[in-house]
């Protein structure tokens, strides 16, 4: 297979009806995309080309094995990450033995994903969404907007998956406007890696984190490294917060605001998963677009992918006993797996971020061993670790005594 194509070919096939749109080729949508077609169905993969979503990049290793990734796409392999306090203290997390994280350029990795789901079987529109319509025979019709290449069009299909993003135009089409996650915005500017040896600051083989509210009152700012390139951004859900400017700071902090800048980009991140992901019919939202993205942390691909899965699955079960009531399954599978980590993460940001105080006592709390070694190791495997519960019980104590101490807000 080649992995370093820019994009899929135009759509090789056009037919009218098929078992499964999928509106999204993001890792959610692809992936989905690619399980369908392999498992037989009649699949039809829409994407609206020409934007890369702004993101770290950050994939485990776990997941590159799991989801046979290509080793030419993944462009760094990041051996740990330093974690930088409001005052400037830094603690390093070394993942050790038990893997490392995998770093991807998004405008390379989704249309790669997006050729394996075409070299499965799927068909491929480069087309935007514009609506669905309900039939009455329980098909659902999918209108697709005008093209440089093709007029608008309605295709129908027994089940259609809205892998569209955080601002998910199928979201809206199947519960209104008003119907959405909470974010924060994300922005990041993908700049050229410095030469070895050239700047001391940079460390390629390291993930920056930054905890300070000059780079985001709520969040954090990153500066990860991709090879010959490196994302440097941060994220805030604070209206009027200026990550453009901060991310400018970010550049000047780690020596780079001279590296030539080669892409900017910015999107709102869901940091909660929906209480509903389908419409109790025939249309069904992963990804970005149900919300699954890590609160605290931001990670999306392998949620993302794994999301793709769960949805895939849910269709099949759908179109093979034409029973609705399996959509559902793909949102109650994934809580049941990761529900417990998404409250602990969203608990973590809610309190860890709220104050520079806060911010200064969680990077001290990174230093602690016990600490570290849960971290990659549920990182890495996408659990809560349960093999050593009296680290889960060191580490509880721990943070008890730091909540309760007093914290400026």
């Amino acid at each position: 297979m080649q992995s370093n194509t820019h994009d899929v070919p135009r759509d090789h096939c056009a037919q009218s009806h098929y078992d499964v749109i999928v509106i999204g080729g993001g890792p959610a949508g692809a992936r989905a995309a690619e399980r369908l077609a392999a498992s037989g169905r009649s699949t039809l993969l829409v994407d609206k080309e020409g934007r890369t979503k702004p993101c770290g990049g950050a994939i485990p290793s776990n997941a590159m094995a799991q989801y046979a990734i290509a080793p030419e796409q993944i462009k760094a392999r990041v051996r740990g990450a330093r974690m930088t306090g409001p005052s400037g203290i830094q603690v390093g997390m070394e993942i050790g033995e038990v893997g490392h994280v995998g770093m991807v350029d998004r405008d390379q990795f989704d249309p790669y994903l997006r050729e394996r789901a075409r070299l499965a079987g799927a068909d491929y529109r480069a087309a935007s969404f514009s609506s669905l319509e309900q039939r009455a025979d329980g098909m659902v019709d999918v209108t697709l907007g005008k093209s440089k290449d093709r007029d608008a069009e309605t295709i129908s299909a027994s089940v259609v998956i809205g892998a569209d993003g955080a601002n998910s135009a199928v979201r809206r089409a199947i519960f209104g406007p008003k119907v959405r996650p909470p974010y924060v915005f994300a922005y990041h500017e993908i700049v050229r890696s410095p030469a070895p040896g050239t700047n001391k600051d940079f460390d390629p083989t390291q993930c920056e984190v930054i905890y300070d509210g000059e780079i985001s009152p709520d969040f954090y700012g990153w500066v990860f490294p991709h090879g010959p390139y490196t994302s440097v951004g941060c994220g805030s859900a604070v209206k009027g917060f200026d990550l453009k400017a901060a991310t400018h700071e970010l550049r000047e902090r780690f020596g780079l605001a001279d590296a030539e800048t080669v892409r900017e980009e910015g999107a709102p991140l869901p940091l909660k998963p929906m209480k509903r992901w389908d419409d109790g019919r025939n249309v069904l939202l992963i990804g970005d677009a149900a919300g699954v993205v890590a609160p605290s942390s931001g990670e999306g691909i392998w949620y993302a992918m794994h999301t793709g899965d769960l949805g895939a699955e849910a269709a099949i079960k759908v179109l093979e006993t034409g029973n609705a009531k399996h959509l559902a399954s793909a949102r109650k599978r994934f809580q049941k797996a990761h529900g417990k980590v998404f409250l602990v993460l969203g608990f973590m940001q809610w309190f860890w971020y709220s104050s520079d105080k806060r911010r200064e006592k969680f990077v001290k709390m990174c230093a602690d061993k016990d600490v570290q070694r849960l971290t990659w190791e549920s990182y890495l495997n996408k659990k809560l670790v349960r093999k050593d519960p009296m680290a889960h019980v060191r580490v509880f104590l721990k943070d008890m005594r730091q909540l309760l101490r007093p914290a400026a807000n």
